[in-house]
């Protein structure tokens, strides 16, 4: 699985030109998942996310993370995070997980994070989302959990 996050003042998502969700603070996280994932690899990234500490404390240090400062968690699906373009124009997904089973894996992944953080909200999967985002600092992170370092 792979994740990039972005700390954000606000983000929001749209689709058909309506508001589905947004945050007023905290991260926003890209979501892809890998054929070859399982239930450690949405417990690693979900963890990760939560207890990352990249906010700053009273010392202008990155002490703190998501649940210390009371942020909010925006969850957006994309599975083009597992696009590869090594070879060619075109990018490969072939390491992507289908769609019927990344769905499953997503819904597991936002209920999961749900049970871990109170203010999570999600984009809806398989639409053509437009994502809107103050990046904050910026501080954007990716995770990846077939790359444990």
């Amino acid at each position: 699985m792979r994740s990039v996050i972005q700390r954000v003042r606000f983000a929001s998502v749209e689709v058909d030109e309506k508001v589905i969700a947004k945050i007023n603070g905290g991260i926003l996280a890209f979501v892809g998942f890998c054929r070859d994932d399982s239930a450690g690899d949405l417990e690693y990234i979900a963890s990760k996310i939560i207890q990352l500490r990249i906010f700053e404390d009273e010392n202008d240090l990155m002490n703190l993370s998501l649940s210390q400062v009371g942020g909010e968690l925006l969850i957006v699906s994309q599975f083009t995070l597992y696009g590869d373009a090594r070879k060619g124009r075109r990018p490969s997904f072939s390491n992507a997980m289908t769609g019927e089973l990344a769905l499953s894996f997503y819904n597991e992944f936002v209920d999961l994070c749900k049970s871990k953080h109170m203010n999570v909200k999600s984009g809806l999967f398989g639409a053509n989302m437009n994502i809107d985002l103050t990046n904050s600092g910026p501080v954007t992170i990716l995770l990846d959990s077939n790359r444990l370092y």
